[in-house]
């Protein structure tokens, strides 16, 4: 079947599929020149003296120096032992259970319930006592430990 044969849909048809690659064709070779005209250089963008940012690279001369170099610590500082906390506390008994052998004490200072077990008094307490004691992380929290009447 000859052009001339054609019907006027199949010669829109191949028409659109020329003018398609062309376009194509014509975008590949436009993206080509933009490689080839640009560069890092054009692309680079630079902070200035003042935090502005500029298309030039700032002036070595205008920088301003803020730190010395040897003021920066660059270990952790050794603790001071005096900001270490007394292990010594003073609290009243809030609440003791004889039966079951433990209770809470609320620390005078922070205001927290810690629990006390009767192993760890060294005398007997009961409720509304005033006491002292020293705080050891136990299994589930704060324990009192060391737990003496307070005379």
């Amino acid at each position: 079947m000859g052009r001339s044969q054609e019907t006027f849909n199949k010669k829109e048809v191949r028409n659109k599929k020329d003018k398609k690659r062309k376009d194509k064709e014509a975008k590949r070779l436009a993206r080509k020149d933009i490689e080839k005209t640009s560069n890092l250089e054009d692309m680079m963008a630079y902070v200035d003296e003042n935090g502005m940012i500029t298309s030039t690279p700032p002036d070595p001369t205008k920088k301003k120096k803020i730190f010395k170099s040897e003021d920066i610590a660059i270990s952790i500082p050794k603790l001071d032992p005096s900001l270490k906390a007394d292990p010594k506390r003073k609290g009243i008994v809030t609440f003791f259970n004889d039966s079951k052998g433990f209770g809470f004490i609320k620390d005078s200072e922070s205001q927290e319930s810690v629990f006390v077990h009767i192993n760890n008094t060294l005398e007997e307490i009961k409720e509304n006592n005033v006491v002292n004691f020293e705080v050891e992380m136990g299994p589930k929290g704060p324990t009192a430990t060391k737990v003496k009447l307070l005379k």
